[in-house]
């Protein structure tokens, strides 16, 4: 008997980018399991965004600025970061349209970093 298992292919990790927050689906949000805070950047030339999680020390150390850190709400099944201003920030650097329907955006975790890389050349 010649049986091929199902192999459930891994999800992809997309980010919604939605009036006033990001949230990541349950692939990314997978990664930020123990975070506390993140910190949210910018890469202009490439169009990225990216997502640093910090654990519960990092984040209560007074090495970074509180107004680098921004809170993350983790459940079950996706993680929230809202931040109206970083939104903002996004839509008009990239030139996007936000309105009623949300935008998606592929993402990858880099696992060197630890960071969450967010595509933004290409609307899902």
């Amino acid at each position: 008997m010649d049986i091929n298992w199902f192999n459930e292919k891994p999800k992809e990790c997309v980010i919604t980018l939605a009036q006033g927050n990001l949230t990541l689906n349950k692939a990314a949000a997978n990664y930020f399991e123990h975070a506390y805070s993140v910190m949210l950047g910018i890469e202009n030339k490439q169009r990225l965004v990216v997502i640093k999680p910090l654990n519960k020390a990092e984040a209560l150390k007074q090495d970074i600025p509180e107004n680098r850190k921004y809170k993350i709400t983790v459940r079950s099944s996706y993680a929230r970061i809202t931040n109206k201003a970083f939104v903002e920030e996004l839509v008009q650097m990239f030139g996007l349209t936000l309105g009623t329907e949300p935008l998606k955006f592929k993402a990858s975790w880099n696992q060197k970093d630890q960071l969450m890389i967010v595509d933004m050349k290409e609307v899902l």
